[in-house]
Protein backbone atom coordinates (compact mmCIF):
# COMPACT_ATOMS: atom_id res chain seq x y z
CA UNK A 1 0.00 0.00 0.00
CA UNK A 2 1.00 3.87 -0.69
CA UNK A 3 1.40 5.99 1.86
CA UNK A 4 -2.20 7.47 2.91
CA UNK A 5 -3.17 10.57 0.18
CA UNK A 6 -6.06 13.31 0.24
CA UNK A 7 -7.17 14.48 -3.05
CA UNK A 8 -9.96 17.56 -1.57
CA UNK A 9 -12.51 17.58 -4.30
CA UNK A 10 -13.45 21.46 -5.18
CA UNK A 11 -17.44 20.08 -5.52
CA UNK A 12 -17.56 21.89 -2.23
CA UNK A 13 -15.35 24.56 -2.84
CA UNK A 14 -16.94 28.20 -3.86
CA UNK A 15 -17.31 27.55 -8.06
CA UNK A 16 -16.16 31.44 -8.16
CA UNK A 17 -13.32 31.32 -5.85
CA UNK A 18 -11.77 27.99 -7.39
CA UNK A 19 -8.61 29.31 -8.04
CA UNK A 20 -8.47 30.54 -3.85
CA UNK A 21 -9.76 27.48 -2.72
CA UNK A 22 -7.36 25.51 -4.33
CA UNK A 23 -4.63 27.75 -3.25
CA UNK A 24 -6.33 27.11 0.47
CA UNK A 25 -5.40 23.56 0.38
CA UNK A 26 -2.00 23.50 -2.03
CA UNK A 27 0.59 23.40 1.01
CA UNK A 28 -1.50 20.41 2.67
CA UNK A 29 -2.96 18.14 0.11
CA UNK A 30 -1.68 15.66 -2.65
CA UNK A 31 -3.80 16.42 -5.47
CA UNK A 32 -7.18 18.34 -6.24
CA UNK A 33 -10.32 15.97 -7.13
CA UNK A 34 -12.43 17.44 -9.80
CA UNK A 35 -15.83 15.76 -10.02
CA UNK A 36 -16.73 15.97 -14.09
CA UNK A 37 -20.51 15.61 -14.35
CA UNK A 38 -22.62 16.03 -17.47
CA UNK A 39 -25.86 15.28 -16.18
CA UNK A 40 -26.22 12.22 -18.55
CA UNK A 41 -23.90 9.66 -16.51
CA UNK A 42 -24.94 11.28 -13.36
CA UNK A 43 -28.21 13.51 -12.34
CA UNK A 44 -25.46 16.85 -11.77
CA UNK A 45 -23.91 19.11 -14.36
CA UNK A 46 -20.79 20.48 -12.53
CA UNK A 47 -17.58 21.31 -14.82
CA UNK A 48 -15.86 20.05 -17.85
CA UNK A 49 -12.34 20.59 -20.00
CA UNK A 50 -12.36 24.45 -20.26
CA UNK A 51 -12.52 24.58 -16.68
CA UNK A 52 -9.56 21.84 -15.93
CA UNK A 53 -7.45 23.60 -18.67
CA UNK A 54 -8.20 27.32 -16.69
CA UNK A 55 -7.10 25.75 -12.80
CA UNK A 56 -3.92 23.81 -14.81
CA UNK A 57 -2.53 27.26 -14.91
CA UNK A 58 -3.13 28.18 -11.21
CA UNK A 59 -2.63 24.76 -9.21
CA UNK A 60 0.55 23.75 -8.09
CA UNK A 61 -0.97 20.72 -6.78
CA UNK A 62 -1.82 17.95 -9.85
CA UNK A 63 -5.38 17.78 -10.76
CA UNK A 64 -7.06 14.22 -10.15
CA UNK A 65 -10.05 14.39 -12.59
CA UNK A 66 -13.01 11.78 -11.96
CA UNK A 67 -14.64 11.42 -15.41
CA UNK A 68 -18.50 10.96 -14.42
CA UNK A 69 -19.36 11.24 -17.89
CA UNK A 70 -21.65 9.44 -20.73
CA UNK A 71 -18.57 8.72 -23.48
CA UNK A 72 -15.42 8.90 -21.27
CA UNK A 73 -13.64 6.87 -24.44
CA UNK A 74 -13.99 10.23 -26.06
CA UNK A 75 -13.10 12.99 -23.37
CA UNK A 76 -11.11 11.47 -20.99
CA UNK A 77 -7.63 11.20 -23.44
CA UNK A 78 -8.39 14.99 -23.70
CA UNK A 79 -7.78 15.82 -20.11
CA UNK A 80 -4.74 13.81 -19.71
CA UNK A 81 -3.53 16.24 -22.87
CA UNK A 82 -4.60 19.31 -21.27
CA UNK A 83 -2.40 17.81 -18.30
CA UNK A 84 -4.17 16.77 -15.77
CA UNK A 85 -1.91 14.05 -13.04
CA UNK A 86 -4.67 11.40 -12.91
CA UNK A 87 -7.95 10.90 -14.79
CA UNK A 88 -10.40 8.61 -14.01
CA UNK A 89 -13.03 6.69 -16.17
CA UNK A 90 -16.22 4.93 -14.89
CA UNK A 91 -16.33 1.14 -15.86
CA UNK A 92 -20.19 1.23 -15.79
CA UNK A 93 -19.96 4.19 -18.97
CA UNK A 94 -16.69 2.59 -20.87
CA UNK A 95 -17.27 1.32 -24.02
CA UNK A 96 -13.88 0.29 -24.96
CA UNK A 97 -12.07 0.68 -21.10
CA UNK A 98 -8.64 -0.93 -22.52
CA UNK A 99 -7.99 1.36 -25.44
CA UNK A 100 -9.58 4.27 -23.15
CA UNK A 101 -7.12 3.18 -20.58
CA UNK A 102 -3.77 3.14 -22.24
CA UNK A 103 -4.42 6.48 -24.25
CA UNK A 104 -4.73 8.08 -20.63
CA UNK A 105 -1.30 6.91 -20.12
CA UNK A 106 0.17 7.65 -23.63
CA UNK A 107 -0.83 10.78 -22.82
CA UNK A 108 1.28 11.44 -19.33
CA UNK A 109 -1.79 10.66 -16.74
CA UNK A 110 -2.05 8.25 -14.07
CA UNK A 111 -5.09 6.07 -15.31
CA UNK A 112 -7.86 5.19 -13.26
CA UNK A 113 -11.59 2.85 -12.93
CA UNK A 114 -14.05 4.15 -10.92
CA UNK A 115 -16.97 1.42 -9.79
CA UNK A 116 -20.37 2.76 -8.51
CA UNK A 117 -21.22 1.27 -4.93
CA UNK A 118 -23.61 -1.93 -6.59
CA UNK A 119 -21.05 -2.59 -9.36
CA UNK A 120 -19.01 -5.57 -8.12
CA UNK A 121 -15.46 -5.14 -8.51
CA UNK A 122 -14.22 -8.79 -9.27
CA UNK A 123 -15.25 -8.64 -13.34
CA UNK A 124 -12.99 -5.86 -13.64
CA UNK A 125 -9.60 -7.88 -12.05
CA UNK A 126 -7.89 -8.74 -14.92
CA UNK A 127 -7.79 -5.02 -16.30
CA UNK A 128 -5.65 -4.29 -12.64
CA UNK A 129 -2.87 -4.22 -14.38
CA UNK A 130 -3.73 -1.42 -17.44
CA UNK A 131 -4.40 1.23 -14.49
CA UNK A 132 -2.65 2.92 -12.05
CA UNK A 133 -6.03 3.64 -9.63
CA UNK A 134 -9.13 1.81 -8.83
CA UNK A 135 -11.45 4.51 -7.55
CA UNK A 136 -14.98 2.84 -5.18
CA UNK A 137 -17.36 5.19 -5.16
CA UNK A 138 -18.65 5.39 -1.41
CA UNK A 139 -22.03 7.25 -2.60
CA UNK A 140 -23.70 6.86 -5.78
CA UNK A 141 -22.17 9.53 -7.93
CA UNK A 142 -24.03 12.54 -8.51
CA UNK A 143 -23.57 14.97 -5.65
CA UNK A 144 -21.29 16.17 -2.93
CA UNK A 145 -22.74 16.04 1.02
CA UNK A 146 -24.13 12.08 0.83
CA UNK A 147 -23.61 9.91 3.74
CA UNK A 148 -21.48 7.02 3.36
CA UNK A 149 -22.17 4.02 2.62
CA UNK A 150 -20.42 1.33 4.70
CA UNK A 151 -22.06 -1.23 2.50
CA UNK A 152 -19.15 -0.66 0.11
CA UNK A 153 -16.27 -1.49 3.14
CA UNK A 154 -16.70 -5.14 2.16
CA UNK A 155 -15.74 -4.19 -1.94
CA UNK A 156 -12.87 -2.02 -0.62
CA UNK A 157 -11.17 -5.05 1.32
CA UNK A 158 -11.71 -7.86 -1.52
CA UNK A 159 -10.11 -5.26 -4.13
CA UNK A 160 -7.01 -4.51 -1.85
CA UNK A 161 -6.56 -8.27 -1.81
CA UNK A 162 -6.96 -8.65 -5.50
CA UNK A 163 -4.37 -5.98 -6.05
CA UNK A 164 -1.86 -7.74 -3.07
CA UNK A 165 -2.42 -10.91 -4.97
CA UNK A 166 -1.43 -9.66 -8.44
CA UNK A 167 1.47 -7.55 -7.19
CA UNK A 168 0.75 -4.65 -8.43
CA UNK A 169 1.26 -1.25 -7.53
CA UNK A 170 -2.13 0.26 -7.59
CA UNK A 171 -3.63 2.73 -5.59
CA UNK A 172 -7.24 2.09 -4.25
CA UNK A 173 -9.20 5.63 -3.66
CA UNK A 174 -12.42 6.06 -1.76
CA UNK A 175 -14.81 9.08 -2.92
CA UNK A 176 -18.19 10.26 -1.12
CA UNK A 177 -18.82 10.63 2.62
CA UNK A 178 -15.47 10.70 3.36
CA UNK A 179 -14.82 12.26 6.66
CA UNK A 180 -13.24 12.08 10.56
CA UNK A 181 -15.87 9.88 10.99
CA UNK A 182 -15.43 7.44 8.30
CA UNK A 183 -11.69 7.71 6.94
CA UNK A 184 -10.23 5.34 9.49
CA UNK A 185 -12.70 2.56 8.85
CA UNK A 186 -11.34 3.15 5.04
CA UNK A 187 -8.14 3.06 5.73
CA UNK A 188 -8.66 -0.14 8.06
CA UNK A 189 -10.09 -1.57 4.77
CA UNK A 190 -7.30 -1.04 2.71
CA UNK A 191 -7.75 2.47 0.67
CA UNK A 192 -4.96 4.70 0.42
CA UNK A 193 -6.04 7.89 -1.83
CA UNK A 194 -8.89 9.83 0.00
CA UNK A 195 -11.24 12.11 -1.91
CA UNK A 196 -13.33 14.53 0.93
CA UNK A 197 -14.95 17.55 -0.42
CA UNK A 198 -17.74 18.89 2.74
CA UNK A 199 -15.31 17.37 5.31
CA UNK A 200 -12.41 20.06 3.81
CA UNK A 201 -14.31 22.52 2.33
CA UNK A 202 -16.71 23.22 5.20
CA UNK A 203 -14.48 23.15 7.77
CA UNK A 204 -12.62 27.11 8.55
CA UNK A 205 -9.23 26.09 8.20
CA UNK A 206 -9.37 23.59 5.05
CA UNK A 207 -5.49 22.67 4.96
CA UNK A 208 -5.50 21.94 8.77
CA UNK A 209 -9.00 19.29 7.78
CA UNK A 210 -6.64 17.46 5.31
CA UNK A 211 -3.58 17.23 7.81
CA UNK A 212 -6.15 16.35 10.24
CA UNK A 213 -8.02 13.37 7.79
CA UNK A 214 -4.29 12.58 6.49
CA UNK A 215 -3.06 11.89 10.61
CA UNK A 216 -6.18 9.80 11.01
CA UNK A 217 -5.71 7.94 7.94
CA UNK A 218 -1.87 6.71 8.45
CA UNK A 219 -2.98 5.68 11.99
CA UNK A 220 -5.67 3.59 10.89
CA UNK A 221 -3.37 2.05 7.91
CA UNK A 222 -3.05 -1.51 8.04
CA UNK A 223 1.22 -2.61 8.55
CA UNK A 224 2.82 -3.71 5.40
Amino acid sequence: MAAPQISPSILSADFARLADDVAAISGAADWVHVDVMDNHFVPNLTLGLPVVQALLKHSALPLDCHLMIEDPDRWAPQYAEAGAGSVTIHAEAAKAPIRTLRAIRAAGARAGLGINPATPVEPYEDLLGEIDMLLLMTVEPGFGGQKFLDVVLPKVRRARQMIKGRDLNVWLQVDGGVSAETIERCAEAGADVFVAGSAVYGADDPADAVRRLRAQAERAAPAG
